[in-house]
Formats: structure tokens, C-alpha cells, sequence
């Protein structure tokens, strides 16, 4: 019986047999090491953005002035007098904040009255990193506007008016040289605040009150 020799392509392989397997080789390295790639660039991008996302920056009224708040109905015109003082902190440790635009928005009853930019040193003001700043803000003039005498003489007679702010902010951030686009968040605070008589008393203390920052 004769011995039965293996065939020639069976034994050795081919060269497209060799090219093929070499191609499928290295297409399967390529895409592992481009997945690998991609996952680090991204874990590396979510390290990066917890370590120095933005954090939302607090304004706190610290104290109110409220010397005018008189509303005569045959005119239907309120004459008002307010200053505010404000702290600003910016809780980032690795951010500094601009403040481009500070705008805020008095109203008494959730009717406006009066709208003032925030006073700063000077536009854009650089907030450095875990800073804190003091600003102020000033009401004062006329508006023609229909109004409830009665209920003005009533918060006028207790001495304490509700008066709530709301801010506008145009802000960036920087981090060392490099400013991190422009954001645009709201604040609204609300606020009792006593009216001071001639003599320079208040009926009742002033107590500070944290804006809420839609950010």
C-alpha cells in the first residue's frame, strides 16, 4: 500500500494565505490601539475638566441703606433711595474670575423699579482664585409706575420693605494665561430690607441674605 503523501499546499502555506493573516493582524492591533487611544484622551479629558470645571462664584448683600421709598399716587411716581453692599467670592482654586458685566434689577413686589450696574474698580474686573471683594450697588432716582399706596404705607409703617434682586452676569474665567470662553449666569436675591430714618436709624437690623445663582 503506498504511503500517502501530504499535498504541497496543505503542508505549507500559501502566500496569500500568510498576507492575509499578517493584513487581518494588523488591521485588529490598529483598532485596539485606536480605542485605546481614544480612551485615554478622554479619561485624560474628564480628569482635566473635574480638576478645574468651573465652580459657581457666591454674592452675598452684606447690608442695605434704604433712606427714600415714597410713592405719591396723584403721579403715580415712587421716589426711592438704596445702596447696597455686596461680597463676592469665588470658591476656585485653580480658576481667576472676569466679571465683564454686572447688572442688577430692583423690584418691590416682583415689579421693577430701578436698574444699576454693580460698582467695580474698573470693566472686566479680575477676580483672583479663592478671592473675596466687596462691591456695592446704588438705587436712587424717580420712576413713574402704578403701585399699591396702600400696601407701601403698610410696609412703610412696619418699617420693612420686600425688595428682591435680580443680576445679570457676563463673566469668564481664566486659568493661568488661557480664558475660558463667556458665561452668562442670573442671580436672585431676596431681601427685607429696613428703612433708615433721618437721624440714620433703622427700625430693624439688616440681615444678610446669599443670592442663588442660576449658573
Amino acid at each position: 500500500m503506498a504511503d500517502t503523501q501530504p499535498r504541497p499546499n496543505d503542508a505549507v502555506p500559501s502566500k496569500e494565505r500568510l498576507g492575509t493573516r499578517c493584513c487581518h493582524c494588523l488591521c485588529q492591533t490598529f483598532w485596539i490601539l485606536l480605542v485605546l487611544i481614544i480612551t485615554i484622551v478622554m479619561l485624560a479629558i474628564l480628569v482635566l475638566y473635574i480638576i478645574i470645571t468651573p465652580r459657581s462664584f457666591r454674592f452675598t448683600l452684606i447690608d442695605a441703606n434704604l433712606t427714600q421709598f415714597d410713592y405719591t399716587a396723584n403721579n403715580s411716581t415712587l421716589y426711592y433711595d438704596l445702596v447696597l453692599n455686596i461680597t463676592a467670592h469665588n470658591p476656585n482654586k485653580r480658576l481667576k474670575i472676569y466679571y465683564d458685566v454686572v447688572r442688577a434689577h430692583a423690584l418691590y413686589r416682583r415689579v421693577e423699579f430701578s436698574a444699576a450696574d454693580v460698582n467695580m474698580p474698573w470693566n472686566g474686573y479680575l477676580q483672583d482664585k479663592k478671592g473675596t471683594n466687596f462691591f456695592g450697588a446704588v438705587f436712587s432716582g424717580q420712576r413713574v409706575m402704578g403701585l399699591n399706596r396702600d400696601q407701601i404705607a403698610e410696609d412703610k409703617k412696619d418699617g420693612m420693605f420686600p425688595i428682591d434682586l435680580k443680576i445679570h452676569f457676563t463673566m469668564r474665567f481664566r486659568l493661568d494665561d488661557f480664558q475660558l470662553g463667556h458665561y452668562y449666569p442670573r442671580g436672585t436675591c431676596e431681601l427685607k430690607v429696613p428703612l433708615t430714618s433721618n437721624n440714620g436709624n433703622k427700625v430693624a437690623s439688616f440681615h444678610p441674605a446669599m443670592c442663588e445663582i442660576d449658573f
